[in-house]
């Protein structure tokens, strides 16, 4: 059972989520002042920040796939479909639940904020369009590895023709989901991409990796298209412009964002599996499987979710590197320390919780009755009071 588990896909979420608590952290509260592209260490964070997302999309869509894929049943019959189901829809409902202010729900109110789309509402609807993936291709298999890598690349072409577009027609709460002009941090086009070229990946793990030389292979692949995607794409689509006169791809050349980060995946794919050995560290595996917590945990501190006060609210742009810098590495631990106690008593915190709805759901029925009795009477009170003072004078 040890051997199938890929210790270096855990080790790559536990790096790309500890990446991005330190890099929430000092893009939040790092002082504008000290944002300087000339100076070298600043661009070099910059840059390696530009890499987290990309990574955590794509091992999010190659875990879930690996996972889905692993069991002999097929389509509906496959236990892990519903799992799936039921875990997208979890993330986008904590989501929401982050992103809810408890004040405005005591006076009945959802600020803006609320509809804005992030990482976890974007992770959610990957993980369901997957399973809509494997579902309509459960006949041909086959076919499955394909149309998720085929959607990823119409992705990542078309994105400088949808970027554009405002979705004005939509609803608020759905354009979120593909427009940044209403504030979202992400939308699941095109970010869906990297989580279905992930789920790709899966399949080619799935089938291979038992074949002679599998990782010397996939490494060196890996390194190949990695550097191929970052040093040339941009000169490929520049010369398929100039071959063809179709301007998407001029487009594509002038911000290639998207190709080139997906290089950035795969070296870093290639790093993980070259160290792969050493990847099966306990707590390494620990926090690679309790991203979740990890997240939340560190959305309630910096952000102030439910309440409004958090690091961000107060600090703001304001700290110098002297002082952002050792608050990042304090900001990590705590995250993690918090998360990886309440993965040790997640089963008595769940229980908890559950005691604690049944007992408002108790309380609730056995007084219901009273309420509503109550409100009746007081509004007949209240009506014969109206009427009574709105009646003519004799």
């Amino acid at each position: 059972m040890k051997s199938n588990r890929l210790f270096f896909i855990d080790a790559m979420r536990a790096w790309a989520i500890l990446m991005m608590l330190q890099g929430h952290f000092i893009d939040g509260l790092l002082d504008n002042a000290f944002r300087d592209d000339s100076v070298v260490l600043y661009s070099v964070w910059k840059y390696f920040r530009g890499i987290t997302a990309p990574v955590f999309f794509t091992v999010s869509g190659f875990i879930f796939t690996y996972l889905l894929i692993r069991v002999p049943q097929t389509g509906w019959q496959n236990p892990r479909v519903k799992k799936g189901l039921k875990r997208g829809l979890e993330l986008l409902f904590i989501g929401y639940l982050l992103r809810t202010n408890l004040w405005g729900l005591l006076s009945f109110r959802f600020y803006d904020s609320f509809y804005l789309v992030d990482v976890l509402h974007c992770i959610g609807l990957s993980l369901l369009g997957i399973v809509g993936v494997y579902l309509a291709t459960a006949k041909r298999t086959r076919g499955f590895p394909l149309v998720l890598a085929a959607i990823g690349v119409l992705l990542f072409v078309f994105e400088p023709m949808y970027k554009t577009w405002g979705f004005e027609w939509l609803p608020v709460g759905l354009a979120n989901y593909l427009t940044k002009a209403n504030g979202s941090v992400f939308t699941i086009i095109p970010w869906f991409g990297y989580a279905a070229i992930g789920g790709a990946l899966a399949m080619i793990f799935k089938r291979f990796k038992a074949v002679p030389y599998f990782y010397p292979i996939t490494i060196t692949s890996s390194l190949l298209v990695g550097s191929g995607l970052i040093f040339w794409s941009s000169d490929f689509f520049l010369w398929l412009s100039t071959q063809t006169g179709i301007t998407l791809f001029e487009a594509i050349q002038q911000n290639n964002y998207l190709f080139i980060r997906l290089g950035d995946v795969f070296l870093v794919f290639a790093i993980f599996m070259l160290f792969r050995k050493w990847m099966a560290q306990p707590l390494v595996l620990k926090i690679g499987q309790s991203t979740l917590s990890i997240y939340v945990i560190h959305f309630i501190i910096l952000y102030g979710s439910f309440t409004g006060m958090g690091l961000y609210r107060y600090l703001h742009h304001s700290l110098s590197p002297q002082w952002v810098i050792p608050g990042a590495l304090l900001f990590m631990g705590g995250c993690v320390w918090l998360s990886l106690r309440y993965e040790a008593h997640k089963v008595r915190v769940k229980t908890e919780i559950k005691g604690f709805w049944v007992f408002i759901k108790t309380t609730a029925q056995k007084y219901l009755p009273l309420a509503l009795y109550g409100l009746r009477v007081l509004s007949v009170r209240v009506r014969f009071f109206i009427h009574r003072l709105l009646r003519p004078v004799k």
